[in-house]
């Protein structure tokens, strides 16, 4: 915005979901329904993709990526039986890593939507580097607010849901002074206020008319000057 010599704006929307185009197009790669090459690039000009996540990380590496981005149980598992996999011969469709998770998992705990969609958001997310940028991008943009603006985030898993609310708490501050102190002396930054305590979430009627939104979360933070 500053590049078009926009200083300040009094509102800016965040829409952190993964385009619906995208995940639809089947050689993407971002789907676990049917069979397509291993890339889950949202941006087709960089290099990582996700069968070098799949084929080249270590197995402590690429649990450790299923468990803290896809909050998976079976990370441990899944990592395991997908080295021994690449071992004979390297892993490169979105079907033949289904199949691995598929196995990785007992059949009694498959009953939580589809077994491999909390390893695929996870490997998305490493490949598109997606959680690193959030904080700065959150706090650049509460600082391009008017006095009184506001900054809506929607995202649509719970790592950037809590991303988002760290990020809005640590720039609404919080005076670090001992309670028996009659002022403030401790000087902390405050950016403004959040103005969502909890996350507004779909009604359930825009649930039942578009089911991708059902994992929505808003949140609201309203610039102030200290």
């Amino acid at each position: 915005m500053q590049k078009e010599g926009i200083q300040k704006v009094d509102g800016i929307l965040l829409d952190l979901g993964v385009s619906s185009y995208q995940l639809d197009e089947r050689n993407r790669g971002f789907s676990y329904m049917g069979s397509a090459k291993l890339d889950m690039r949202m941006d087709k000009t960089q290099t990582l993709i996700a069968k070098e996540v799949v084929n080249s990380y270590s197995e402590e590496k690429l649990s450790e990526i299923i468990l803290k981005y896809g909050e998976e149980k079976f990370a441990k598992n899944i990592a395991k039986n997908i080295c021994l996999q690449r071992k004979i011969k390297p892993i490169e469709t979105t079907d033949e890593l289904v199949e691995i998770i598929r196995n990785s998992i007992p059949k009694s705990k498959q009953n939580d939507g589809h077994p491999a969609k909390r390893t695929f958001q996870a490997i998305r997310i490493e490949v598109n580097n997606e959680l690193e940028p959030l904080y700065n991008t959150i706090i650049e943009s509460i600082k391009m607010l008017n006095e009184g603006g506001r900054l809506a985030v929607i995202t649509f898993h719970s790592l950037e849901d809590r991303a988002v609310k760290d990020a809005f708490i640590e720039a609404e501050g919080r005076c670090t002074c001992p309670k028996d102190l009659p002022y403030c002396v401790c000087n902390y930054t405050s950016y403004g206020k959040i103005i969502t305590k909890k996350p507004i979430i779909p009604s359930k009627q825009e649930q039942k008319e578009n089911s991708r939104s059902k994992s929505a979360k808003l949140r609201i933070f309203e610039r102030k000057n200290k």
